[in-house]
């Protein structure tokens, strides 16, 4: 006899798409919902590690990620003018090694693709819609949503973000999510390299992923205390003077960035928060997902992962234990190590960064927190 029939996933993000498919596929009925009346905000690049790959291709979508987005092996680490100084091979995962070592894609395509599996494994969908209320009691959860209408669940499973709205009914306690000092900085670029490739300045750190057979999405990083608010229209010359010490490939973006001929390159910002919260990771039928729980800077380009992750060991879990109240409690215990070792790592590297640190320890430490996330789940 299966755990729950009937479970309401809130949230159309990465994790909460992978466990609609996942648990859908399970037989279970699963509803989700998504505030967004589309899959995703406009967005642009995201880079897919090893084991998100390897993830992914559990869910069932990895091939069609592959073929839409880009893929590298290596990462090519080049100096302020381009030229390149040493180049790193990247490891797949165990049980992936005919992957390749890292991917990338536009957001808003891994959304499409994502979108589509979730209608092909037979999920309910409602975008542009969330919930009001959420009230249990032993044997279920009764939700009122945003377009009056009313259900009742086995389990709400909370994928709705960094901000998430469930999470009051898990942690009532948890005071949000904490800046981390940095800010992040992204464009969608033309594809001028082979490989991903990290360019060192003397004070800033750059790099280009691969993200289609065409494009490439820059992304810079910089100190920036506080959550100041900067008009949209001034991102694209503020990331051209992050970019002022660079030349070759990285200084012709600038110019371009400066002129505006760098046409769709869709420039984003957003400070860079994070958090990392103590189990169980659920109260009562109510459970929490990805960044809701576990909140990370991109430095390891891992946050998408141990969402998937997430969904996969949650998902396990219901299979195999033999109460609701063992399952989640084993999906915490299981996927905790992996996602702190995430989010602590992710911080650290940062804070390396706006210190001005030692660049020894910052390579040891991506290099091993890398190999140890390539070991199983």
């Amino acid at each position: 006899m299966a755990l729950v029939n009937k479970v309401l996933v809130v949230g159309g993000g990465i994790g909460g798409m992978c466990a609609a498919i996942l648990l859908s596929r399970q037989g279970i009925t699963v509803d989700l919902v998504e505030a967004n009346p589309r899959w995703a905000a406009d967005g642009a690049g995201i880079t897919i590690s090893s084991q998100s790959l390897r993830g992914l291709r559990e869910v069932g979508v990895v091939d069609e990620i592959l073929r839409e987005g880009g893929s590298w092996n290596v990462v090519d680490i080049c100096d302020a003018d381009g030229h390149v100084r040493t180049t790193f091979p990247i490891e797949p995962s165990v049980g992936a090694e005919d992957l390749p070592g890292a991917g990338g894609i536009m957001r808003t395509t891994l959304a499409s693709i994502l979108g589509r599996a979730t209608h092909e494994a037979g999920v309910s969908v409602r975008l542009g819609t969330g919930f009001s209320v959420l009230n249990q009691d032993v044997e279920g959860v009764d939700v009122a949503f945003t377009d009056g209408t009313r259900n009742r669940y086995d389990l709400v499973i909370g994928a709705d973000g960094v901000n998430s709205a469930v999470r009051k009914y898990v942690k009532p306690d948890f005071p949000g999510p904490r800046l981390t000092g940095q800010g992040c900085w992204r464009a969608v670029v033309p594809r001028l390299r082979t490989n991903s490739t990290m360019f060192m300045g003397a004070t800033t750190k750059a790099g280009l992923n691969p993200i289609s057979a065409t494009e490439s999405y820059l992304f810079v990083l910089d100190k920036r205390e506080g959550l100041e608010f900067i008009e949209a229209k001034r991102w694209p010359s503020m990331l051209a003077g992050l970019l002022e010490e660079f030349g070759g490939d990285l200084g012709d973006l600038r110019k371009r960035l400066l002129d505006g001929s760098l046409e769709n390159s869709r420039v984003l910002y957003r400070p860079l928060a994070g958090h990392m919260i103590a189990g169980p990771w659920h109260a009562g039928r109510i459970a929490l997902l990805g960044d809701a729980i576990h909140a990370t800077t991109p430095h390891l380009a891992s946050g998408a992962g141990i969402a998937i992750e997430g969904a996969i060991v949650l998902a396990q879990e219901l299979t195999r234990r033999r109460s609701l109240e063992g399952a989640l409690i084993g999906y915490a215990g299981r996927h905790y190590d992996r996602a702190h070792l995430v989010v602590s790592s992710s911080g650290r590297l940062g804070q390396i960064e706006q210190e001005n640190g030692s660049r020894e320890e910052h390579v040891q430490l991506m290099t091993e927190t890398l190999r140890a996330l390539r070991e199983p789940i």
